[in-house]
């Protein structure tokens, strides 16, 4: 029988999964953390698996059948977890759902909380990807930023990564602290281009509130960089990375080819679908958004009793879903349609964007100005 051209396909279809552990709270963190402290009575880390498991089980039977093209573990610090258990929650997916031949299968790592041992087991259990934090080389600004570990342990488990197989390797970096000089943040990125990874990406720290850092500013014992400054790390690791092979591909990620982009987060740039599973993790399909419960506890409590997970939600019509998507596409070095933008004689002029074939990306002063051009643009 012939194929019904007329039948739109499907989108992409991903999973993240939320394992809210972490050794410390690191001040600037608003994520949904616990650390072992602050979980509580009926949570703990050696039933979360089963916690995730029945959500995964229960997830499959409302979507029927998808093919799973990328799955993300996030947290949280995702190998605070036994990488069993890892391993565990993610072959329930493949019988749940079914991984496609090319998953893309991320974790997120501390570089204090592998080993040779658990990365090889996570790399025989189907993980291909594994994203470090390691924000940042300098003692210092790890210190500023509570960050625990040793950067002269980052090496050792980048290297223990590539000998257990995993096909490509991540590092996250944070600019933008109010104790790193420019100096700090430039050992920084040459320190990352030094380990050779296939995908950095690097966040200006941003001051959220409720956290411990943004008690600090305001009480003053703390004062952030100004935009100048910056702007002027974020132009200084552009300029690295490109010239270390590292293209950038979205606004804060760089990546060494298109095969070494995450797939996971393109996915969520370019209109895909995902299940959230975990307490807190926010889930979009069919046009509807909802989130989880957050505390680990409760989340525990709600599957054991067979009551639903979901805290609340939200239906996005159709203007709402371009305008998002418009958002993110802009972002993108592989740029979007001028249809589908406003103002863009002047963003032209402007030299934030340049227009090639139909499509607008942004120019290098346009990426230090995103948010200003996609004001304009929409």
């Amino acid at each position: 029988m012939a194929a019904d051209l007329t039948t739109p396909a499907r989108p992409a279809f991903g999973v993240y999964v939320h394992v809210p552990f972490c050794t410390v709270r690191c001040g600037y963190c608003d994520f949904n953390t616990y650390t072992a402290d602050e979980l509580g009575e009926g949570a703990t880390r050696a039933s979360y698996a089963d916690s995730a498991v029945a959500e995964i089980r229960r997830a499959a039977e409302r979507t029927g059948p998808r093919e799973v093209a990328t799955v993300f573990f996030g947290g949280g610090t995702p190998t605070q977890l036994a990488a069993a258990d890892l391993v565990r929650i993610l072959g329930v997916l493949d019988e749940a759902w079914g991984l496609a031949p090319d998953v893309e299968v991320t974790t997120e790592a501390n570089p204090d909380s592998v080993g040779l041992a658990s990365l090889t087991t996570l790399r025989e259990g189907g993980f291909n990807r594994i994203s470090f934090g390691v924000q940042s080389a300098v003692p210092h600004v790890l210190r500023a930023l509570d960050r625990t570990h040793d950067p002269e342990r980052v090496p050792g488990a980048v290297r223990w990564a590539r000998e257990a197989g995993f096909e490509q390797v991540s590092v996250d970096l944070i600019y933008g602290s109010p104790t790193e000089t420019m100096d700090d943040w430039r050992r920084t990125v040459e320190y990352a281009i030094g380990l050779e990874p296939d995908h950095v990406s690097a966040y200006a720290l941003i001051v959220e509130e409720g956290t411990a850092f943004a008690r600090k500013v305001k009480r003053g014992e703390v004062v952030m960089p100004d935009d100048d400054e910056t702007a002027d790390k974020y132009l200084l690791a552009d300029e690295l990375f490109e010239a270390a092979g590292l293209g950038w591909y979205e606004l804060s990620n760089w990546a060494t080819s298109e095969a070494a982009q995450c797939r996971h987060n393109v996915l969520y740039w370019t209109g895909g679908e995902w299940w959230g599973v975990g307490p807190g993790a926010h889930s979009y399909l069919d046009g509807r958004r909802w989130w989880n419960v957050k505390h680990p506890a409760a989340y525990a409590r709600r599957l054991a009793a067979g009551e639903p997970v979901e805290a609340g939600g939200e239906d996005i019509d159709a203007a709402t879903a371009r305008l998002e998507d418009v958002m993110l596409r802009t972002r993108l070095r592989s740029g979007i349609e001028t249809s589908l933008l406003r103002n863009v004689r002047q963003l032209t002029a402007d030299g934030l964007i340049e227009v090639a074939a139909g499509r607008a990306v942004l120019t290098r002063p346009g990426r230090l100005l995103a948010d200003h051009v996609i004001r304009l643009a929409t």
